[in-house]
C-alpha cells in the first residue's frame, strides 16, 4: 500500500504519512507568538520533575496553547486491543480516559508506520464508534515509545482545514518524547514505591530532568529578544541560536529516555 494513500476512508477516517504529503508540505507557516515555546516547556520540565503525576495533562494542555489546536490527546496502547486516553485537553476534554478499538484507530496506523501522520476523521467514523464528537478536520499524530509502553499524541482541529504546519510538526516531535518521559516516569515512581534500592537511578533521572531547564531559560532570552522586535537577518541569527538550544534540549530529553529502566530485578 502507499504510504501516503487515505487509509480507512471508508469508514470516514483519513491518515496520511508526513513524509510524502506533499500538500501539507507545501503550506505557509503561520505567524507564531515566539515566546510560548519556551514558556510551554518550562511547564512541562517542572511537571516533570516536580509533579510527574501530572505531566501528561500539563503536556496536551500545552499542545493545545503552543500549536493552536482545538484539542491534544496522548494514547497508551493497552494488552486487550484497546487505545486508552490517558490525557485531554481541550473540545474533546470530555473524553478523557475514553478507550477506542485498535481495528479502526489512526493510532494503530501511526505505530506501524512509526513516524508522523496527518488524520482527518468524518462523521462517519464517529457514528461508527457510536460516540458525538466534534469531526477532526485537520491534524497531527505522533507516535511515542519507551521500553515497555508505546502509543501516540495528537493534535486536532474541529473546524479549519490547514489548521497545522511544519513548525507544529517539529514542536510536536519533541513533545512526542516528553509524552514518552510522562508515561516512563508515572511507571517508575510506582515501581519506586514498591521497591527499594533504587535511588542512584531516580537521582539520574532528576538531574537530567533539572538540567533541561538550562536550555530552556537560554530559549527563553533568545526568543523574548526575537518578541521585542528584531527582524531581517537579526531575526535569522536568532532563529538559529533558538534552534541550536532547541537541539540541546531534545539531546537532553533523548539522554533521559535512555536511562536504564527501574525494572524488578
Amino acid at each position: 500500500m502507499n504510504a501516503s494513500a487515505p487509509t480507512l476512508s471508508d469508514n470516514g477516517l483519513e491518515v496520511i504519512d508526513l513524509q510524502s504529503d506533499l500538500s501539507f508540505a507545501a503550506r505557509r507557516p503561520r505567524p507564531r507568538d515566539v515566546t510560548v515555546i519556551p514558556e510551554g516547556m518550562r511547564r512541562i520540565a517542572h511537571a516533570l520533575v516536580e509533579h510527574p503525576q501530572t505531566v501528561l495533562q500539563v503536556l496536551v494542555e500545552t499542545a493545545v496553547e503552543i500549536c493552536g489546536a482545538d484539542s491534544s490527546a496522548v494514547s497508551l496502547e493497552k494488552e486487550d486491543a484497546y487505545y486508552h486516553w490517558v490525557a485531554i485537553a481541550g473540545q474533546y476534554s470530555n473524553m478523557y480516559n475514553a478507550v477506542f478499538p485498535r481495528y479502526a484507530s489512526g493510532c494503530s496506523i501511526c505505530l506501524e508506520r512509526g513516524c508522523p501522520q496527518r488524520v482527518r476523521a468524518g462523521k462517519r467514523y464517529f457514528d461508527m464508534l457510536g460516540i458525538s464528537a466534534p469531526l477532526v478536520t485537520d491534524g497531527l499524530m505522533f507516535p511515542w515509545q519507551t521500553d515497555e509502553a508505546r502509543g501516540t499524541i495528537y493534535i486536532l482541529a474541529h473546524s479549519r482545514s490547514e489548521a497545522f504546519d511544519q513548525g507544529d510538526c517539529d514542536i510536536m516531535e519533541i513533545l512526542a518524547d516528553f509524552a514518552a518521559i510522562g508515561v516512563r516516569q508515572l511507571r517508575q515512581q510506582k515501581l519506586l514505591m514498591e521497591q527499594a534500592g533504587l535511588a542512584a537511578q531516580a537521582a539520574m533521572a532528576n538531574d537530567l530532568a533539572h538540567k533541561i531547564n538550562n536550555p530552556l531559560q537560554s530559549l527563553t532570552n533568545i526568543l523574548y529578544l526575537a518578541a521585542d522586535g528584531h527582524n531581517g537577518e537579526q531575526a535569522k541569527k536568532v532563529g538559529e541560536q533558538a534552534f541550536s538550544h532547541l537541539n540541546r534540549l531534545s539531546a537532553l530529553v533523548q539522554e533521559l529516555l535512555n536511562l536504564p529502566d527501574r525494572k524488578s530485578r
